[in-house]
C-alpha cells in the first residue's frame, strides 16, 4: 500500500469560470491558473504523484508549456492515474477537502465524485469530497482564493 497527500491553492479572480471537481459552478469569480485551475483535482493529482514518488503536477504539466493552457484538470488526472497504473498501482480510495468561503458546494459534490470516479475508474463510494469554509479567516475567508487537500490510498497490483 502507498499513501499520498496533496494540496493546492489558487487565487480567485474576475473573468474566469469556477471549476471544482470537473464541475462548472456558477459564481462571480473563478480560479486563476494555467489550466482550468481546479484546486480539488490538482490536490488529488499531487496526492497520487506523491504516493508513487513522482513529484507534483508542476513537474509533469508545467505552467510554461502551452500544451496545458486551459486544459481540463480531469485530463491531467487521467494522465496521472495512468502513471500510477504503469508503476503497478491501483487507486483504491480518495479523501479530499475543498476550503472555500463561497459559494456553497454541497449540491455539486455528487457530480464531483462522479467525475473523479469515472476518471480514475473506481467506485464513487471510494471517493469522499468535503467542503469547508475558513470561518472568514485568512485569504480564503477574505474570498481571495480557494484551497484543497487530498489523501489517496494506492495498492500494488
Amino acid at each position: 500500500m502507498k499513501i499520498g497527500f496533496g494540496y493546492d491553492t489558487h487565487r480567485l479572480v474576475q473573468g474566469r469560470r469556477l471549476i471544482l471537481g470537473g464541475v462548472e459552478i456558477p459564481h462571480d469569480m473563478g480560479l486563476l491558473g494555467h489550466s482550468d485551475a481546479d484546486v480539488l483535482i490538482h490536490a488529488i493529482c499531487d496526492a497520487i504523484l506523491g504516493a508513487i514518488g513522482e513529484g507534483d503536477i508542476g513537474r509533469h504539466f508545467p505552467d510554461n508549456d502551452m500544451r496545458f493552457k486551459d486544459i481540463s484538470s480531469l485530463e491531467i488526472l487521467e494522465c496521472v492515474a495512468k502513471m500510477a497504473i504503469n508503476k503497478g498501482y491501483s487507486i483504491n480510495q480518495v479523501d479530499s477537502t475543498i476550503v472555500a468561503e463561497r459559494p456553497k458546494l454541497a449540491t455539486y459534490v455528487p457530480e464531483m465524485i462522479e467525475n473523479i470516479a469515472k476518471t480514475l475508474s473506481i467506485k464513487g463510494k471510494d471517493i469522499n469530497v468535503k467542503a469547508k469554509t475558513s470561518e472568514g479567516l485568512g485569504f480564503i475567508g477574505m474570498e481571495k482564493g480557494m484551497a484543497a487537500y487530498a489523501i489517496v490510498l494506492l495498492e500494488e497490483v
